[in-house]
């Protein structure tokens, strides 16, 4: 099958020409965090030397980072290198970027899944209970405990989980990780608290686009023409009512599961868990440019990525949306 042929199916001309975008947004990408991070005052290769410090050693370091270089041939030759998979190497310690890039990904995706997870468990009943009790005092508690949810800080969140349940009661560690093929156990024992505490924040900030977002539908004409026809609540709440708001729904899953990804920065220092969001805040404390450059169209195309899969499963969802 040729590939004219193949591109004439809708769904893969659209997933074509998403891919297409991205592509150019991660080009964007790379032309703004380059330009951003050589505008930020402080020589990273005098900090990445430290102690070390020789006006022999910094001057191999520079010549070897391709920081002697000007701006634009160091850029296309960034973006040469990135294209074959090569992000070059840490100032600090000298490894490649894209093997610890590689190595922090796996307790990223662990913890942002579990976190999206965690609040879709919380979200959804509780936005729709919320949404079909409108005006009454449970609608009343839900609301206020998810505007409590959202205006509580995540470190506020995840240290008084580890006071409860590490400290107290001694039931969990503190902080850590344990990857999930190698101690599955172990694994599950570390991961409860950073994913409830990401999971909190994120349901209370999902339950009230839940809630809003079955209200609407509920106050549309088949819905009551289904309450008309005699239909049992629970049908008319989760086949005409719930699967119709999937849509918003779906958006601000996508959301919130991209942002989990893109590194919790702030719950990972917390619980000492090495994603992406803390080899993020170490390598700006390091003024480490290729760890950050790496790091951010990594994290670029996690986001670009995942709203990808959320527009096509729009199509998926709700058969009126035309990908064409």
């Amino acid at each position: 099958m040729s590939m004219p042929t193949v591109l004439t199916h809708p769904i893969l001309r659209f997933v074509a020409r998403r891919v297409l975008y991205s592509l150019v947004v991660l080009v964007g990408v790379t032309v703004v965090v380059f330009a951003l991070v050589h505008l930020v005052p402080g020589d990273p290769v005098r900090i990445a030397l430290g102690t070390r410090y020789t006006p022999e050693a910094y001057d191999a370091l520079r010549t070897a980072s391709g920081l002697d270089r000007p701006i634009v041939s160091q850029f296309f030759g960034y973006v040469g290198s990135a294209l074959t998979g090569d992000l070059g190497v840490s100032f600090r310690n000298g490894d490649p970027v894209t093997v610890t890039l590689l190595e922090r990904l796996p307790a990223t995706l662990s913890l942002g899944l579990a976190g999206i997870v965690i609040a879709l468990a919380i979200a959804l009943p509780a936005g729709t209970y919320s949404a079909l009790r409108e005006g009454r005092i449970s609608d009343a508690i839900v609301r206020v405990t998810s505007q409590f949810g959202v205006s509580v800080p995540d470190f506020w969140t995840g240290i008084l989980l580890i006071a409860l349940f590490a400290t107290t009661l001694g039931w969990l560690p503190t902080s850590g990780y344990r990857p999930l093929f190698d101690d599955p156990g172990g694994w599950l024992r570390h991961i409860i608290l950073p994913g409830l505490t990401v999971g909190v924040v994120a349901a209370a900030i999902m339950t009230r686009y839940v809630r809003a977002a079955v209200l609407e539908v509920a106050a549309m004409g088949y819905v009551r023409t289904a309450r008309s026809k005699g239909l049992s609540p629970r049908v008319v709440t989760f086949r005409h009512t719930v699967r119709n708001a999937l849509v918003p729904i779906l958006t601000i899953t996508g959301i919130q599961l991209a942002t989990l990804l893109g590194g919790v920065i702030v719950v990972e220092v917390v619980f000492a868990w090495p994603g992406l969001g803390r080899l993020v805040y170490n390598a700006v404390a390091a003024r480490d440019y290729p760890v950050i450059q790496g790091a951010v169209l990594l994290i670029a195309a996690l986001f670009l990525a995942i709203n990808l899969l959320v527009d096509v499963l729009y199509a998926v969802v709700d058969p009126r949306i035309r990908l064409a």
